[in-house]
């Protein structure tokens, strides 16, 4: 995981265990309702065998409500889990179908969290197939019981269309969470790709000419070696002096590549921060810095923002430049200084800036207020 994508990710884990708890929260159908079958049941036998049944159901029906929500799980595994989830369905029949025969629906309820399941287990036709199939299903047992067809066709179908309604909504939102979360760290990649190419460009538009030239005054020096020594060396001469050329222009552009632009790092650093879900607020100097000062504060703006994304759980962050009598100064704040969150104990980023900007003339000074983190930077600005 990149540093970029720690805030998001923190996030999405969020989410994730909220959607499983709603999920959770439709097991009722599943465990407790069926329960008051096995209250009603005289027959130690049928209890057990029912309790068996219930707890086999509830059990399977989590592991597929985690593989619902576990995109990265092995598809082996969720292959498993549904037709684990089947496999004890069916057995479900026998074990709990006899239970309160008469005098609870307890599989009509069992029936009720199947329909609601079938979002999670296959797509829309297949699901209605299914869920068609699971009422026709409760119906038969009514007959096998002698139990309320009417009560059997409104628990099973009726109640458990509406746990399939509020089951696939959670799982809808929480697909469109993760194709969001994926669409940043694809934008992400893309940024990086199309940077490496910008430079991969400006090398080869730099090295491309020299590099023929140098090629055919090489041929031309070896060809002329054995009959013309002197112009032979010439021209070895003028490909060391082109082959020097061509390293001071790749110098000069790795040097402009590296070289800091404040204003476009505040932009970068803040746009990152959205796409994580930080509401970033980005005050830019007045003017320009000079390059020293620039390079410095760029050095403080890549610290903040990391530990910013890797150390808290912030939900804004404002940065501020300043320049006043000879003085630049970054302001980093935002809300994410809980009690349960900071930096480990082998983070030394902030103890090596306070040397680097002191070295520079500088300060590095940070402070917690609540939840409120602040960290300020200076470094001196010649007039």
């Amino acid at each position: 995981m990149t540093v970029g994508a720690a805030g998001a990710d923190r996030r999405l884990r969020r989410a994730r265990r909220v959607t499983l708890a709603a999920l959770v929260t439709t097991f009722w159908t599943s465990l407790l309702l069926p329960g008051v079958g096995l209250a009603r049941e005289p027959d130690p036998v049928l209890v057990v065998s029912g309790g068996i049944g219930i707890a086999a159901f509830t059990v399977a029906q989590t592991a597929v409500s985690y593989t619902a929500v576990t995109p990265w799980l092995a598809s082996a595994w969720r292959r498993r889990s549904h037709l684990g989830f089947g496999v004890v369905a069916v057995l479900s029949l026998p074990l709990v179908g006899p239970v309160a025969a008469g005098a609870w629906p307890t599989w009509a309820w069992l029936g009720a969290s199947l329909v609601g399941m079938t979002p999670l287990l296959l797509r829309p036709v297949p699901a209605l197939a299914a869920a068609g199939a699971t009422v026709a299903t409760s119906v038969a047992v009514a007959g096998w019981t002698g139990g309320p067809v009417d009560a059997h066709l409104l628990i099973t179908g009726g109640v458990g269309a509406g746990i399939a309604a509020v089951n696939r909504m959670q799982v809808w939102f929480w697909d469109l969470l993760v194709e969001a979360r994926q669409g940043q760290a694809a934008r992400a990649r893309l940024a990086a790709a199309e940077e490496r190419l910008r430079f991969a460009r400006d090398v080869h538009d730099l090295l491309g000419h020299d590099l023929t030239v140098i090629a055919l005054k090489a041929e031309l020096a070896a060809r002329l070696a054995p009959v013309d020594a002197g112009r032979a060396g010439r021209e070895a001469a003028e490909v060391q002096r082109l082959a020097g050329s061509a390293l001071d222009r790749v110098r000069e552009a790795v040097h402009g590549y590296r070289a800091v632009d404040l204003t476009e790092q505040l932009a970068a650093v803040g746009e990152v921060l959205r796409s994580c879900g930080v509401r970033c607020d980005v005050v830019p100097p007045v003017g320009e810095l000079p390059a020293a000062a620039a390079t410095e504060l760029a050095a403080v703006l890549r610290e903040a923002g990391t530990n910013l994304l890797r150390h808290s759980r912030a939900g804004w962050c404002r940065i501020e430049i300043t320049r006043e009598d000879g003085v630049a100064t970054m302001t980093v704040s935002n809300d994410g200084a809980g009690a349960d969150v900071g930096p480990d104990g082998h983070s030394h980023g902030l103890r090596g800036l306070a040397e680097r900007l002191s070295a520079a003339g500088g300060t590095l000074w940070t402070s917690r207020d609540s939840d409120i983190f602040t960290l300020r930077a200076t470094v001196p600005v010649a007039p």
